[in-house]
């Protein structure tokens, strides 16, 4: 992609509490899928997209608001933000490259498949003050709705079940394993 793409931040902060509590050992992120992380096939797919990224390890606070924000700051100067989950292990580079593009029409683009709001949700350059001040859990889900009350948001819908297929317990991580396995 161009030099003024946006840079894709991908969130690999969170504690992983749901997958723990369903009976998952250690974190989400590197629970073993296929042969390799979760998190791995994630930067898989960022890395065919082309596009830069930025991996948020740790942030100040314990919501995923907090590493919206970290990642943010710690890229002040790109043009925009695609905001990915590390535990979206099905999501496409081409879906990357569609939240990208879209970005050119309206500020704030959600893609959608089959009518559901899925991940990356992309930001443009003029989000960042926004984006930088967020804390708390609720992610970036105040600066979407401020932006589709005054009618600058996109839903995007994309042919990819992979922007809504994360792995939050371990039976999401079992049925993603049982899809991996079919589609070969």
């Amino acid at each position: 992609m161009a030099t003024n793409s946006p840079v894709v931040i991908v969130l690999a902060a969170g504690r992983g509490t749901r997958f723990q509590a369903s009976g998952g050992a250690g974190s989400k992120l590197q629970a073993d899928l296929h042969g390799k992380p979760v998190l791995d096939h994630v930067l898989a797919a960022v890395e065919r997209s082309g596009l830069d990224h930025h991996v948020v390890h740790s942030a100040d606070g314990d919501g995923m608001a907090d590493s919206i924000a970290a990642g943010v700051r710690a890229t002040a100067t790109a043009s925009g933000w695609l905001v990915l989950p590390g535990d979206l292990p099905l999501i496409s580079a081409p879906s990357l490259h569609s939240v990208a593009r879209a970005l050119a029409q309206q500020p704030v683009v959600v893609p959608t498949f089959e009518g559901s709001r899925g991940h990356p949700v992309g930001f443009a350059r003029e989000c960042f003050a926004a984006l930088a001040a967020l804390s708390g859990e609720a992610g970036g889900a105040a600066v979407v709705e401020g932006y589709r009350r005054e009618g600058r948001t996109l839903l995007l819908p994309l042919d990819d079940p992979g922007i809504l297929t994360d792995v939050d317990t371990l039976t999401d991580l079992q049925r993603i394993h049982a899809l991996l396995a079919a589609a070969k």
